[in-house]
């Protein structure tokens, strides 16, 4: 059995500094999540990622959501982009919604990253007609000279000169996308657009940074050109190629007075580890990827999955397809940034979390040096340095690597995966991360010392642990079973030192009925159906066919005529989708969606294309006056979104005014 003794500075780490000019900060210990995949309408809402920001906090540094704008398609996932300036209520909420939860993730220590599709852009009616938007009293819009001469291999150049068009003089400075215009960079008109853009993004959205979408698409000169006049902390490109040295070339034509001005996406990366996961072949981990180049690790975003590459129903893509957990301890335990897949996220928050507390106890950054100790088909094992020691990550068949127990002490181990820290880390490590549970556990501490018989302090009520606390030696467990704070310290030499703090929280929430009243009088429709969707979901319709639930219970309210169905919110995160249509299902509405309180709607005879607009009415239907006041013995408090702000309640006191839900009525506090 190999061993290793000799303890490693990081080289190659280096303190963290936020020049926004250099493309990304050198030494940065951050770790990144993809919010989104691919149709996560429902589960990427904003209203739900705001909701979310507790339980990212401490761990995620950075959430990447998708293109915020109204994009040309009614539901989109935004690489259809239409709007720039004007119009940010998207297929993931309304503009007030977007605004709330950047600010929301601001507040828990959380940057949000754009995603900014400039290669192409959607037209209003026409193959080259762009919306014109006024921001801040100035005009922008795009012109048909702002479109590449061979934009979708000539057709729209065909198009234009039967049409009496002009296009651009310039051919595309990179690979052409069919079926929305390809911008011409080139073009100072173009470049103005872009960079006003960029500016508002940051200075008035709050944005922290960009993911360029299809930066093969243009020449890489200009992510350098756009970066340094708007200066984003962050930047990352989606160069999509799986050779590492072309990804670096990209990288090099970034660069703007000497230096790069992006990160790149590692899809080398990405195609080393989905190789060694699925064919079972660990040695494949030794494969070039910009992350294994040391004077380019620090633009490395690595990461093994994304929207594109992941498993869809309809669309024949290249996931791992096993060894999930395996690829992503992998993954967390190497330098550069790396990027969670949300997916993977929501199928193992407590295992993903884990192990990036590891990652920060070690102090591993984007810079940190690493090795190989085991390189074979059925395991490896690498070691990393970070600022305050050393981690090492064994994947495969865990028995290809031990390390000896003097050196290094395990303290996280799973199907296919173990992590060793170096036992001059000094501190407590905690096998479950802080966040929300729905049942009791028991979480594991361990002395991560270079002092034999080094014990562990703890107290669970958020007082600082002292020498005295409850205690035990090496490594031990505590039950937890309500909400608590675990403060866990190092006891060396009657010393208390590291102390470090997990918040666990338990899930209570107490499902409860909601009632949807719709009025179809401005339409004139006599009979109306349900269509329904997302949530946990239940909410699916009792005809489970298109057009859903024929809904011929009514109620009279303020003098109208109301469709009624009641529905139950089963959890903190759960909510209603709609689609109303009268006859077979058609003529109907837009979608209706994240409903998770009593609504009163209003169908409108305003179109969106085809389909009617919807008013939400409730405010005006039900007035303030109608809303019983006063306190409640309910058990638990719900804000009026349904959001679960007290639980166990025996009163109303200490809540801020507002409106309130408890117990299926509404109360006001004044």
């Amino acid at each position: 059995m190999k061993k290793l003794y000799t303890f490693l500075i990081a080289l190659l780490s280096f303190p963290m500094t936020m020049n926004a000019a250099d493309g990304w900060p050198a030494g940065y210990n951050g770790v990144m999540l993809q919010g989104f995949y691919w149709d996560s309408f429902d589960a990427s809402r904003w209203t739900r990622l705001e909701r979310m920001a507790p339980q990212f906090s401490g761990y995620f540094d950075l959430v990447w959501i998708p293109q915020s704008a109204r994009a040309a398609g009614a539901t989109s996932m935004g690489y259809d982009p239409l709007y720039w300036f004007s119009d940010y209520n998207s297929s993931f909420g309304t503009e007030e919604e977007l605004r709330s939860m950047i600010a929301t993730f601001k507040a828990n220590g959380i940057g949000t990253i754009a995603d900014v599709v400039i290669n192409h852009r959607g037209n209003v009616s026409t193959w080259v007609d762009f919306p014109a938007e006024t921001y801040k009293g100035v005009t922008y819009q795009l012109q048909s000279t702002d479109i590449c001469k061979n934009d979708d291999g000539g057709k729209t150049l065909a198009w234009a000169q039967a049409n009496g068009f002009q296009l651009s003089a310039n051919n595309d400075s990179g690979e052409g996308w069919d079926g929305m215009r390809d911008l011409d960079h080139n073009s100072t008109n173009v470049q103005n657009n872009v960079n006003a853009y960029l500016a508002m993004l940051l200075s008035d959205m709050g944005y922290a940074g960009f993911r360029y979408d299809m930066v093969k698409g243009f020449a890489g000169r200009f992510i350098g050109m756009y970066n340094k006049a708007a200066n984003p902390q962050f930047s990352v490109g989606e160069y999509w190629d799986g050779n590492a040295s072309v990804v670096k070339n990209w990288l090099d034509a970034t660069q703007a007075d000497g230096a790069v001005q992006s990160g790149a996406f590692d899809f080398p990366f990405r195609y080393t580890v989905r190789d060694a996961a699925n064919n079972g072949d660990w040695t494949k981990l030794k494969n070039a990827s910009v992350m294994s180049d040391a004077a380019y690790r620090r633009y490395s975003v690595t990461f093994i999955e994304n929207h594109d590459t992941e498993k869809r129903e309809n669309a024949a893509q290249d996931p791992i397809v096993k060894d999930t957990l395996a690829a992503n301890a992998y993954m967390l335990a190497m330098p550069g940034t790396p990027c969670v897949f949300y997916k993977h996220y929501l199928a193992y928050p407590n295992e993903i979390k884990a192990m990036i507390d590891a990652r920060k106890a070690a102090g591993i950054t984007n810079t940190s040096g690493y090795f190989s100790l085991v390189s074979q088909a059925k395991g490896a094992a690498y070691c990393t340095t970070g600022t305050v020691g050393q981690l090492i990550v064994v994947v495969g068949d865990k028995s290809v690597y031990q390390p000896t127990e003097q050196s290094y002490t395990r303290v996280l181990t799973g199907h296919h995966y173990s992590y060793y820290l170096d036992r001059r880390c000094e501190t407590v490590f905690a096998d479950r991360p802080s966040g929300e549970y729905d049942k009791a556990f028991e979480v594991t501490l361990t002395a991560v010392s270079a002092t034999d018989g080094a014990q562990v302090v703890y107290t669970t009520d958020g007082t600082v642990p002292t020498a005295s606390s409850a205690r035990f030696t090496g490594s031990g467990k505590v039950a937890v079973s309500d909400d608590c704070t675990l403060n866990v310290g190092l006891l060396v030499n009657g010393v208390v030192k590291s102390v470090i703090s997990r918040k666990y929280t338990f899930s209570k929430f107490e499902p409860y009925d909601i009632n949807v009243f719709v009025n179809t009088d401005a339409v004139k429709w006599n009979t109306v159906n349900f269509w329904t969707w997302g949530g946990d979901g239940s909410h699916t319709t009792v005809a489970g066919v298109w057009p859903g639930d024929k809904v011929t219970a009514t109620q009279t309210v303020n003098g109208k005529s109301w469709y009624t169905k009641t529905y139950t919110i089963n959890s903190e995160f759960d909510y209603v989708n709609f689609v109303f249509s009268t006859g077979t299902g058609s003529p109907q509405t837009v979608d209706v969606t994240g409903v998770n309180k009593s609504t009163y709607l209003e169908i409108s005879t305003e179109k969106d294309g085809t389909k009617y607009k919807v008013n939400d009415v409730t405010g005006t239907v039900t007035g303030i006056g109608s809303v019983t006041t006063g306190s409640s013995n309910t058990s638990n408090v719900y804000s009026i979104s349904g959001v679960l702000v007290r639980r166990n309640a025996k009163d109303l006191d200490g809540l801020k005014q507002g409106i309130y839900i408890c117990n299926g009525k509404k109360i006001v506090v004044k």
